[in-house]
């Protein structure tokens, strides 16, 4: 690695989204992170944190990653991450249209209390199950279908559909999701965690509009304050990784 890492800009980043409706947000920081998928994903507890480093131009970014809970007993916690968040990524569920009701509402949130300069984006995940499968379900496959708690990309039950049964899955529209977006100042992905389909792009967009020079003058002003990050009531802590695996062209960077 080259001496440019050592002078790595940190982004707190912030993953909100509706725990109840499975939207699979901690299987999307997952597959960005160690680009891994899950199956059975255990739900989280509090929060999440993880690191990541994203190479753009001659930029490093340090993504210090918050993964909150999205189980409404822990709501009122939520300030307590995105609070000094340069970043939020709030995901929903594009099979559910309450979950980007939820999305909504963590947005309204974020535009009322937290920093004024984040740049939220907004990704609707889980188009895997609305796009027509590549290969024929196989029986044997039956481990997507069983119980899978909060976080898991699939719901219980579902299974990537084919052709038309594919997209009569989906009730929330590309469209609709999108001008939603335009009009609240977001940035806007549909992913696939299982896949990974669209997850790096939401990170490296998001890296193209941080505010390098607003960040790198408050953290010369912050230096004598505590950290924003650290374990806190609630919190486990995920595995750091290293610079691995690089994606090419101008996208991060593990």
């Amino acid at each position: 690695a080259s001496g440019s890492t050592d002078k790595s800009i940190q982004v707190k980043l912030v993953l909100l989204g509706k725990c109840e409706a499975a939207v699979g947000k901690s299987s999307v920081v997952l597959r960005f992170v160690s680009n891994e998928f899950q199956v059975n994903k255990e739900p989280t507890i509090g929060a999440a944190f993880l690191t990541q480093k994203c190479r753009l131009e001659d930029r490093v970014l340090r993504y210090e990653i918050w993964d909150t809970a999205g189980q409404e007993r822990f709501h009122s916690l939520a300030p307590m991450y995105y609070r000094n968040a340069q970043a939020a990524v709030v995901v929903y569920d594009v099979t559910k249209a309450s979950s980007l009701e939820k999305a909504k509402t963590w947005v309204k949130e974020l535009q009322r209390q937290a920093n004024p300069n984040i740049v939220i984006a907004l990704a609707g995940n889980k188009i895997d199950l609305v796009q027509p499968s590549q290969s024929a379900a196989a029986p044997s496959s039956t481990s997507e279908s069983e119980d899978e708690p909060d976080d898991a990309t699939a719901t219980p039950g579902e299974t990537a559909a084919s052709g038309p049964e594919a997209e009569n899955l989906r009730q929330v529209p590309r469209e609709e999701a999108q001008a939603y977006a335009e009009e609240a100042g977001l940035l806007f992905f549909e992913t696939s965690a299982k896949t990974g389909e669209g997850v790096v792009d939401v990170f490296t967009e998001i890296a193209k509009n941080i505010p390098i020079e607003h960040i790198l003058a408050s953290s010369r002003g912050a230096a004598s304050r505590p950290g924003t990050a650290g374990n806190r009531p609630g919190t486990q802590e995920a595995v750091n990784l290293d610079e691995n695996q690089a994606k090419g062209r101008d996208a991060c960077n593990c």
